[in-house]
């Protein structure tokens, strides 16, 4: 569609009304009304992609919450797959830096036995949002549109998804470790109050939520907010 306020608020729509089914995907050039994770505003261009596809939620599968981590890996190994010679990392939960710059928004929201996966990509234009450090696959030197983008990403998320379910969340975070930060990593958490905690990246729980060794050597767990490297 040429514009719409938020792809995910029209699929999740059709998710209450038992009209979505897995392996859709809804594309718009823009958005009025983007949403990011914690609310925020997603700014929303024309040339990048802004996208929202659904899965089913079914009897065995790992926790729905680690689809953010699927939708990552996806999302990772198709920007690789533009930019093969270029510094990327995945940074917890479910954001994607090309050269320490973030360059896409990942945001699930459940809706009965479906969740929602919103996928947000930098292509051709950064947008400039005040305290973020952004860039896109344009600035970065890849030659691919958002609809080009798309085609490649349907197939890589659908692979992820089969994998998920086949060899369970253990696997799938062993694979996002391999591409994320190191463990050891100066991490800064900070809540949705904005309270800071600053500590040492000592890897993920069974589930996905962050590990961070304080000062003192508390360990304590992190399962939702911002984090900053270094």
């Amino acid at each position: 569609m040429a514009e719409t306020a938020s792809t995910n608020a029209d699929l999740k729509a059709l998710a209450g009304q038992g009209a979505a089914v897995e392996g859709y995907w809804l594309r718009a050039e823009t958005q009025s009304g983007g949403i990011g994770r914690l609310g925020r505003k997603w700014e929303s261009p024309r040339a990048n992609l802004y996208c929202s596809t659904v899965v089913d939620i079914r009897s065995g599968d790992p926790s729905p919450s680690s689809l953010s981590f699927v939708a990552g890996l996806a999302v990772y190994s198709v920007i690789r797959s533009c930019l093969p010679g270029t510094e990327m990392i995945l940074k917890w939960p479910n954001d994607i830096l090309v050269s320490q710059s973030k360059v896409c928004g990942i945001l699930l929201e459940r809706v009965k036995d479906q969740v929602v996966v919103g996928i947000g990509v930098n292509v051709a234009v950064t947008p400039e949002v005040e305290g973020r450090i952004l860039t896109s696959l344009a600035a970065e030197g890849a030659n691919i549109d958002a609809a080009g983008f798309l085609e490649r990403l349907s197939v890589s998320f659908a692979d992820f998804v089969r994998d998920w379910r086949d060899n369970g969340i253990s696997h799938i975070l062993s694979e996002w470790q391999k591409l994320a930060h190191p463990l050891g990593s100066t991490i800064t958490t900070s809540d949705e109050s904005g309270e800071k905690t600053t500590g040492e990246y000592a890897g993920l729980t069974a589930d996905g939520a962050l590990c961070l060794r304080k000062a003192d050597g508390t360990l304590i767990e992190i399962r939702a907010g911002d984090i900053s490297i270094g």
